[in-house]
């Protein structure tokens, strides 16, 4: 697979680039360096931060799939590289939640860090333009953004990520908090998870310190971001 060739680009997000290749069903994801928060509102770039998510998401769509979680995840081709599956993005972003904290807290007025009693699965509608709000699952299937099937096997596979994810770090002395998940169809049709699995998109709290080691250090301005997904790096390559 790594003979196949970058082309021409495609699409760039917040955090990443894509491009097409010489075979119409993959393409190649470029990790950028750039950090967004509060819907774009926050923006700034740090040098290696590519590097270091490329290298962890590649590390964790690994696990999954040796769990038996499939993926648009191919290989990773360098060091801010990835060859994917070209998926059609399913419009819903899918949030995992184990202990109560960010947008959740302000929502409802929870506390902040309660431990859940089972996991919390929620969705968002994926538009930028509307801050990616919360939905149901009436709303995904009045306005046809994806079948009652397709919500039942994402909730499905959610909740599989999350166990395995939870195990496996809290033998890193980390807590998986919370995390989002995207979704896309391949060009076959099946449904899979897409998009990146990093300091980024999930929440990790030191199991001993309660050291946030993700993106909150840039969202609340704690310092030492680079250093945070190093050391989950660290902890995961070891």
């Amino acid at each position: 697979m790594t003979t196949l060739v970058k082309k021409d680009f495609i699409y760039e997000g917040k955090a990443k680039r894509l491009y097409t290749t010489d075979d119409s069903k993959y393409v190649i994801v470029e990790y950028k360096d750039s950090f967004t928060a509060f819907n774009g509102q926050k923006k700034a770039t740090m040098s290696g931060k590519g590097v270091l998510n490329n290298n962890i998401s590649s590390k964790l769509f690994t696990l999954l799939k040796e769990k038996g979680v499939d993926s648009h995840f191919v290989e990773r081709i360098d060091e801010t590289h990835q060859l994917v599956k070209r998926v059609k993005i399913v419009p819903l972003e899918v949030i995992v939640r184990n202990i109560a904290t960010g947008s959740l807290c302000k929502r409802l007025g929870v506390e902040d860090g309660l431990k859940l009693a089972w996991p919390l699965f929620e969705m968002c509608y994926k538009d930028d333009d509307l801050g990616d709000p919360f939905i149901i699952e009436d709303h995904a299937l009045l306005f046809g953004w994806a079948t009652k099937d397709e919500i039942d096997k994402i909730k499905e596979i959610s909740l599989k990520v999350n166990e395995i994810l939870k195990e496996y770090f809290a033998d890193k002395n980390v807590v998986l908090v919370d995390f989002k998940l995207e979704f896309g169809k391949d060009t076959d049709g099946n449904l899979i998870l897409a998009d990146e699995i990093s300091p980024d998109t999930c929440r990790f709290w030191d199991s001993s310190t309660g050291d946030h080691l993700d993106k909150d250090r840039f969202r609340k301005d704690l310092g030492d971001v680079l250093g945070a997904y190093r050391e989950i790096w660290k902890r995961i390559s070891a």
